[in-house]
């Protein structure tokens, strides 16, 4: 019997613990959608959104404090900041809660998982990501087919309607704010945490402006709503943000990124079995394809071999 080492053994506990880390995860962000349509049964989605930001906002900076993280500091920082803020989470929030009063939540989870999409094509027109390889522009291509044949706009079952276009728009904003995010505040020089946790709180700001115009809705009094909300707010976002930027100094961003690949089989999942909707075979097919499209996507080409001869004498110092 070959006997393990004490470090083999840690490691294991550890990638055990990370593994179940990363369910957690999917299962909070997955979630997300199946807490919004409850939620709706007695918040307008401006009410809804803005009681989910504060609650997520309230759980970081309760995390900041006990870690004894500091707020960034830093004009220039606060308006990347903001620009963040509004682009994480104040829009594309209100833009799911406005989607899914007439999208099924499985639907939504589904849509989301083009994330990736729309940032690899930001990132193109932004000229950030160069020379992309033949996979990664296929997976582009074949994960937008993948939309297209769950929007089916030459069927009269088709999902063309401004709830599923809102939701698209939502996972597109996602996309370009994880391109600006790289570029403006992978470097702040700050705590993750205390990042998130001032995102936040600007972004209960935006929609603090909104709530006189659009959040005037009287609030009615359904428990199973009203605890949806707490959960969506507490744990599908502000433990969700917090756990997710533990995992990522733990295991690596990349690593950590596969979670988004369980989203949408959690969303599909809580709907059916516990909302009762219906997918029809086209919607899962464009599940799948888009699925397909976004591991292609994520693949980068192999660096060219440069022959010795070929290489650039170091300049001298």
């Amino acid at each position: 019997m070959t006997r393990r080492s004490p470090g083999e053994d840690e490691d294991t506990v550890s990638e055990g613990r990370a593994l179940l880390a990363m369910g957690a995860l999917a299962l909070m962000w997955g979630s997300s959608f199946f807490w919004i349509k409850i939620g709706l049964n007695a918040f307008s989605p401006t009410q809804l959104v803005l009681v989910r930001l504060v609650l997520g906002a309230a759980v970081l900076m309760a995390l900041c404090l006990a870690q004894r993280h500091r707020l960034p500091a830093g004009r220039r920082l606060w308006a990347h900041l903001a620009v963040a803020a509004l682009f994480h989470n104040a829009v594309p929030f209100l833009l799911f809660a406005i989607g899914e009063q007439t999208v099924n939540s499985g639907v939504t989870g589904v849509l989301n998982a083009t994330t990736p999409l729309w940032a690899l094509a930001v990132a193109l027109v932004w000229g950030l990501e160069r020379r992309p390889g033949r996979a990664q522009l296929g997976g582009l291509l074949l994960g937008f087919a993948g939309v297209l044949l769950i929007f089916a706009p030459w069927s009269a079952t088709g999902l063309v309607s401004w709830g599923a276009l809102a939701i698209l728009a939502a996972s597109a904003s996602y996309g370009f704010v994880m391109v600006y995010e790289g570029r403006f505040l992978a470097d702040a020089g700050a705590s993750p945490i205390a990042l998130a946790g001032a995102q936040m709180l600007t972004a209960s700001g935006f929609l603090l402006l909104v709530m006189p115009v659009a959040g005037t809705t009287p609030i009615r009094l359904e428990p199973g709503a009203l605890a949806a909300v707490a959960v969506l707010g507490v744990f599908s976002t502000g433990i969700a943000f917090a756990l997710n930027y533990r995992l990522i100094a733990a295991q690596g961003a990349v690593a950590t990124s596969t979670v988004g690949y369980l989203l949408p089989v959690v969303s599909v999942l809580l709907g059916t079995l516990l909302l009762d909707e219906a997918l029809s075979p086209r919607v899962v097919a464009g599940m799948v394809v888009v699925l397909v499209g976004v591991a292609l996507s994520r693949r980068r080409p192999a660096p060219v071999a440069v022959p010795a001869a070929a290489e650039p004498h170091a300049p001298a110092r």
